[in-house]
């Protein structure tokens, strides 16, 4: 895995964002907490994609 990809501030926030998921969902059903997963990381790679300037 290439060492740009185990910056602090790119696992953070990713880690964090999984912890939230997690309390989130655990009153949720198996699909709602799906579609949370789903949103959540489409909105990470968007994060990341803005930051790195659409490289």
């Amino acid at each position: 895995m290439p060492p740009d990809l185990l910056r602090p501030d790119i696992v953070v926030p990713v880690l964090m964002y999984c912890a939230l998921l997690w309390w989130v969902g655990r009153s949720l059903s198996w699909t709602a907490r799906l579609a949370t997963a789903a949103v959540t990381f489409a909105l990470i790679i968007c994060v990341v994609l803005v930051e790195r300037g659409w490289r």
